[in-house]
């Protein structure tokens, strides 16, 4: 049943401009791991946009759902069937893979002692990743991919699985096993071509309140040191922005500075993000610079922070805040031994 490996899978990286922030992403994701033939463990989550909607761990059997509205536009029906196609997956998984490595012994070739060994590279990875991009007017694209050890090897293209242009040799036999099955290609048409884009705009519907939400972000600036001997970096903090595209830049006057160095999106814990921006500059040289923030929650209102020289560092906000707590710890120690000394002073009375 080579259909069930496609069904629940890794997101395909998606980046959305301001000009597709109405477009979606539901993404299925898998990634499983044999570090050998008598152990393996497979977890996987499912996405619509930024948001998590499903999860599951390698000890459960069920789908859970991670917001009230998971179930999308799904009959009970309907949820039970996919709950049970899940069951038999995760069931049979483990064996699917042992037939693949069967079907395919030359994954991996060496020369010892003078001979030519084939075996199988251990650990396996194997990540898979299927969903649908929905877009306007009902319009919707569908998307199935499958990497081996990391690396991109096979995707569902039309009617037929292709092979990706680096992928290994062995690929084509299990390609040609997959078509030669007619029950997994009508069954992935099924995925790729009805069930997602259904299930998906089912969750587009039941989760548009939280879909649409608007965070606005809180900036602020620090300083930090610089690699570069004289030089100051400039760093400007956004956090607390909700949905995930944001604009942030250092300016001189009207021009941006391109030295600008952004860092990854990381997740707060309220499902906001947070990112820094970074600029490195030759010390007394600060006067002017200002970080810029656009977001489409402030309604066009960019948040505009001036650098006068006056921030603190990060390094020296931290070193006052363990003062700080340093004095609180001592303060309660000093409460305590008086409070104790002078319950002795009451008994000898």
């Amino acid at each position: 049943m080579w259909y069930l490996l496609l069904f629940w899978v890794f997101p395909w990286v998606w980046v959305q401009s301001e000009a597709q922030q109405k477009n979606f992403r539901f993404s299925i994701q898998q990634i499983s791991s044999f570090p050998n033939s008598s152990c393996s463990s497979t977890d996987g989550l499912a996405w619509l946009g930024d948001l998590q909607t499903h999860r599951w761990s390698n000890a459960s059997d069920t789908i859970d759902f991670v917001k009230p509205w998971s179930q999308g536009k799904f009959s009970d029906q309907q949820w039970e069937h996919l709950q049970r196609i899940f069951q038999v997956y995760r069931f049979s998984f483990t064996r699917d893979v042992h037939e693949f490595v069967k079907m395919v012994p030359n994954i991996h070739c060496e020369w010892r002692d003078g001979a030519l060994e084939r075996y199988l590279l251990d650990p396996i990875e194997m990540q898979l990743s299927t969903g649908c991009d929905l877009y306007s007017e009902n319009v919707s694209e569908s998307f199935l991919y499958a990497a081996y050890q990391g690396e991109y090897i096979l995707s569902f293209q039309g009617t037929s699985f292709q092979k990706a242009p680096d992928a290994p040799p062995w690929t084509d036999l299990v390609i040609k096993v997959l078509h030669g099955d007619q029950g997994t290609m009508e069954t992935v048409q099924q995925l790729l071509n009805d069930t997602w884009p259904q299930f998906a705009r089912g969750l587009l519907e039941t989760g548009k309140a939280e879909l649409e939400k608007q965070e606005k972000p809180v900036a602020w600036l620090s300083s930090g040191l610089s690699p570069k001997h004289g030089h100051l970096q400039l760093v400007c903090h956004v956090s607390g922005f909700y949905p995930k595209p944001v604009w942030v830049m250092w300016m001189q006057g009207e021009q941006e500075q391109n030295s600008t160095q952004r860092s990854d999106y990381l997740p707060n814990a309220d499902e906001t993000w947070y990112l820094r921006a970074t600029l490195d500059v030759e010390a007394g040289k600060e006067a002017g610079l200002a970080c810029c923030v656009k977001h489409s929650s402030l309604g066009g209102q960019d948040i505009i922070l001036y650098w006068d020289g006056r921030h603190l560092s990060m390094g020296i906000i931290i070193v006052l805040v363990l003062v700080v707590v340093l004095l609180l710890i001592c303060a309660v120690i000093g409460y305590v031994i008086f409070t104790k000394k002078r319950c002795s002073y009451q008994d000898i009375l």
